[in-house]
């Protein structure tokens, strides 16, 4: 198939160049004017690089910019989404699994105060966490519930074209996804083996700390494009004992 749209485009730009040569020879036929057809010949070619650099360069990066820009709006939307369905009662979820999780949360307390370089830096700490997630000391039961229940909405999301340009939360929802699978397939979660508990374990790890990247991300987005949301999601942050959603 490839090589037959090759060959065809190839006939068809040999075509163009035999009309052309056809054409430039009736026109010296009729005027004999050979000086005429060099002048505007050489324009013509002169021009052509100039329309490259209008049309390949300059045209082509502002509309590729602008399509990338209406796509990351498209895109952002759909992690709103994500987290008012099931993000933030995901977080709810795996801090009652993370014994370390009063030593993360003191430094999540996101704020209208917080800089771009305080975001940044929060990034850098998130990094060097370390998740200690026992599957056995939280509410695996609800876990199991929540995920079931959210299973098509995730499949769903997996299906947007748009994740493939959003690496990061294309692996969160991976990671998600292969969380709820494993709980979905088991008919109980009480008196599992151990093996089966450690398992658990390093899903629910590996899902929280993408989640939590993800969500920190996420906050900045609100702040800097959407403060309305963002006062929400302040009124609501997962990480905040004392969180209200009354505006004091």
């Amino acid at each position: 198939m490839r090589k037959t749209n090759l060959t065809q485009r190839v006939l068809f730009g040999l075509l163009l160049i035999l009309l052309s040569i056809i054409f430039y020879a009736l026109h010296y036929a009729i005027f004999r004017d050979s000086h005429h057809i060099l002048i505007y010949l050489i324009g013509d070619i002169a021009f052509v690089f100039i329309e490259v650099l209008m049309v390949t360069v300059i045209i082509h990066h502002l509309l590729a910019e602008r399509e990338k820009r209406a796509m990351l709006k498209k895109l952002n939307m759909v992690i709103g989404a994500f987290f008012s369905e099931v993000g933030m009662s995901l977080l709810e979820h795996f801090n009652g699994f993370d014994s370390n999780a009063e030593r993360i949360s003191k430094h999540l307390m996101v704020s209208g105060e917080w800089s771009p370089e305080h975001f940044t830096q929060m990034q850098v700490v998130l990094k060097r966490h370390e998740y200690k997630i026992d599957s056995r000391t939280g509410n695996l039961h609800g876990l199991q519930n929540l995920m079931v229940s959210k299973r098509a909405f995730l499949l769903r999301l997996l299906e947007n074209p748009n994740l493939l340009e959003h690496e990061s939360f294309t692996e969160l929802l991976w990671a998600v996804f292969h969380l709820a699978e494993e709980l979905s397939h088991r008919s109980t979660v009480e008196e599992l083996p151990e093996t089966d508990y450690n398992h658990l374990s390093g899903d629910i790890r590996r899902a929280h700390r993408l989640l939590v990247r993800e969500w920190l991300f996420h906050m900045e987005h609100l702040k800097n494009n959407y403060p309305y949301l963002f006062s929400l999601a302040v009124r609501t942050n997962p990480f905040d004992p004392d969180a209200s959603v009354q505006v004091q």
